[in-house]
């Protein structure tokens, strides 16, 4: 199975390197500056593909089933909206099969009120 998402950004090169260089740190990717794309094997799980496009950082997770698609989902969306929480990224999941998976989007922390 597997799921994309576009996200819209002027520096896709620089967040798809990011990405990869945190991300592969575990279990191993690569980030192409020629081609200007890469990969990530995340762990037993499953596997990431980046493409960085004009303005649009293309995304691709590949896994066994439904549930760990959710989790890949959950864990590359969540890094790059992190990474680029001063853009206010946003990530829009959509699987193989046609239907919408998960969603992940900056968003500013609730503020803490002194008691």
């Amino acid at each position: 199975m597997s799921s994309v998402s576009s996200v819209t950004t002027e520096r896709p090169a620089r967040y798809g390197k990011q990405l990869v260089g945190h991300l592969g740190r575990r279990a191993g990717g690569e980030w192409s500056a020629e081609t200007e794309s890469g990969w990530v094997q995340l762990g037993d799980m499953g596997r990431a593909e980046l493409t960085a496009e004009t303005d649009t950082l293309v995304l691709q997770v590949f896994g066994p089933d439904a549930e760990t698609i959710e989790r890949l989902e959950q864990v590359v969306g969540r890094h790059l909206v992190r990474f680029g929480a001063k853009d206010e990224l946003a990530v829009a999941w959509v699987r193989d099969d046609g239907t919408p998976g998960t969603e992940q989007r900056f968003s500013d922390p609730e503020p803490v009120q002194a008691g």
